[in-house]
């Protein structure tokens, strides 16, 4: 049994109807401000008012939730700290594209790499080593980031990242 039915006209949810208007309202006076000072005829003034206010709406709209999207997959990025990236596991995703980008693991050795990262149970024998970032700001993101790192002979040749 669902609590909460919301009701859809035109396959949009009725709540989005009522943020709209409440958007609305003060656009609506502030394109009144804005053409009342160019034009003169009240009719005039009234559809140019109402024109700009439906044909603006959305776009108000659409810039807000894409605001809002922005603001929600934001995460800064900080230059490799040893310390923060062995403390707090949990955001080694913001100094993962230092890493990546400086190539600074490249050409180094699997005991280099331990220096720097730490140890995380990454067999010496394997070619393929991972390292957990923790969960990365983003819209519909479920799964934990990893930091790849591939050695041939030993070597640092490859670093990447991707959701597991």
């Amino acid at each position: 049994m669902e609590l909460l039915i919301m009701p859809e006209l035109f396959g949009i949810s009725i709540e989005v109807y009522f943020i709209i208007l409440i958007l609305a309202i003060p656009t609506f006076f502030i394109w009144r401000w804005i053409f009342r000072k160019s034009i003169k005829d009240k009719r005039k003034l009234n559809i140019a008012t109402w024109t700009a206010t439906i044909i603006s709406m959305p776009v108000i709209y659409l810039g807000i939730i894409i605001l809002w999207i922005f603001s929600i997959s934001y995460y800064p990025s900080n230059d490799f700290d040893r310390e923060k990236w062995l403390n707090d596991k949990e955001k080694r995703y913001e100094l993962s594209e230092e890493i990546i980008e400086s190539k600074m693991l490249i050409g180094k050795t699997k005991a280099e790499v331990k220096q720097i990262l730490g140890n995380e149970e990454n067999a010496d024998e394997s070619d393929l080593w991972n390292y957990y970032l923790g969960f990365r700001p983003q819209l519909f993101g479920i799964d934990p980031d990893v930091l790849d790192i591939e050695f041939k002979n030993g070597i640092v040749i490859k670093v990447g990242q991707h959701e597991t």
